[in-house]
């Protein structure tokens, strides 16, 4: 037998045997597989080489990032045809620092695919602040560390100031001003999304340039005041700047008070503190939107905590694309679209993902820690549909037909969504 002379040995059986369980099944599973997914139409995947030349990669790499995506460099062989990139990161994306902070930005500029959300890492030092602004997106953010106190007021003239810790959510809807701050020792980091994936952190509304910007007289027409009053102001804008402890929180809730009270909604919620919605062997999800965060009026989230050996069951989004944000662990994830199309990605601390909306996808947690992630969607409400809810509750026999299985492994299958399995 030559080299380039490998026989087929049944791609499909070998497909089979690969993702059996060797201890239980052994090299019988490969000998009695009839015939599982479509590796060889098209040809895809390495098991479908027959040349032993045609696996070789001797061109130039860069190993320490080919081998964060596994996936990308040895595609399953369900995979097929292609789509979209539909992973990005904070963790090659530029920071800008200033005195006080940084922020870093993924929007689509930098993320294609990514039409509904743009994300923001940022961080605040010790009494750092982000300056007095506002947004023509909604703001919606989650703590990732520390704690922070954020400043708004609403349309009516209503004001909130509050600290926020980790696991704390906050959602400022567009063109309400806000400010914040870091407190404590160490500040605050968090993640920030706008609805509108070309949206800027670095290009906003800012307190200082309107200022510098405003002829003197008009200045003090506004405010009363001589127009020298503001020979001092910034020239140039703040952004993040670093600013002085606030002092207590009570302090300044009195300062800002208001005749026209506070707002009926707080502009805060506490995610991290929310029982879950569902709860498995394999993990749970807690989620946030506007029939629980009342506020929260185009943005609705999901925090998922995958167990080691867990998975993010197969399921999709009808109403809205998902963005995710990766916060702890590694995944694999295979988003499926028509075509077929189904393309298989990794997935680590400070990566972002995209599924378009109506596409089924699953995450699983490759790692051996929780796997922690942000499902966001650009909707007042969180909506999902699971694939095993939907063949546990059609009539058992068109289902059988369809994917010709038994009534015992059909009854076999997780009733009732359980969002994470092991059930």
């Amino acid at each position: 037998m030559t080299e380039d002379a490998i026989p087929d040995l049944s791609r499909r059986k070998i497909l089979v045997g690969a993702v059996a369980s060797a201890a239980a099944v052994g090299a019988v599973a490969t000998a009695r597989a009839a015939s599982f997914g479509n590796p060889d139409s098209p040809a895809e995947g390495r098991i479908n080489a027959r040349s032993r030349t045609s696996l070789d990669d001797p061109g130039p790499k860069n190993p320490a990032l080919a081998g964060q995506f596994p996936s990308f460099q040895d595609p399953p062989a369900t995979d097929i045809n292609g789509m979209p990139l539909f992973w990005a990161s904070f963790n090659n994306a530029h920071k800008r620092y200033q005195n006080g902070g940084w922020a870093r930005e993924v929007t689509q500029d930098d993320f294609a695919i990514s039409q509904d959300i743009a994300g923001v890492n940022m961080r605040l030092a010790q009494n750092g602040i982000r300056e007095m602004h506002w947004h023509q997106q909604a703001e919606w953010a989650i703590m990732l560390d520390g704690k922070c106190r954020i400043t708004v007021l609403d349309e009516q003239g209503r004001p909130q100031v509050a600290d926020v810790k980790t696991g704390d959510l906050w959602y400022f809807p567009a063109g309400l001003p806000h400010s914040l701050q870091g407190l404590g020792a160490t500040g605050a980091e968090f993640l920030l999304a706008f609805d509108n994936g070309k949206a800027s952190e670095f290009n906003t509304l800012l307190l200082s340039d309107w200022i510098a910007h405003t002829p003197p007289d008009v200045l003090a027409a506004n405010f009363g005041v001589p127009s020298d009053a503001f020979k001092d102001i910034p020239l140039d804008n703040l952004w993040i700047f670093q600013g002085q402890d606030p002092g207590p929180l009570a302090a300044d809730q009195r300062a800002v008070q208001s005749a026209r009270g506070a707002p009926p909604q707080p502009f805060i919620f506490s995610l991290s503190d929310l029982p879950p919605t569902r709860q498995t062997k394999g993990g749970f999800v807690q989620i946030a939107d506007s029939r629980n965060f009342k506020t929260s009026t185009t943005v609705a989230a999901a925090l998922v905590t995958v167990k080691p050996g867990g998975l993010r069951e197969l399921h999709w989004h009808p109403n809205a694309d998902e963005w995710q944000y990766y916060i702890k662990g590694q995944a694999r994830m295979t988003v499926f679209d028509t075509g077929p199309k189904a393309t298989t990605g990794d997935f680590r601390a400070g990566d972002i993902g995209y599924v378009k909306k109506s596409l089924g996808h699953y995450v699983q947690n490759t790692g051996g820690t929780d796997l922690v992630f942000l499902e966001l969607f650009k909707s007042d409400h969180y909506a999902e549909v699971s694939l095993s809810d939907w063949l546990s509750h059609s009539p058992p026999q068109l289902v059988m037909e369809h994917l010709n299985i038994s009534r015992e492994t059909l009854a076999r299958f997780p009733k009732n969504r359980p969002d994470v399995v092991p059930v």
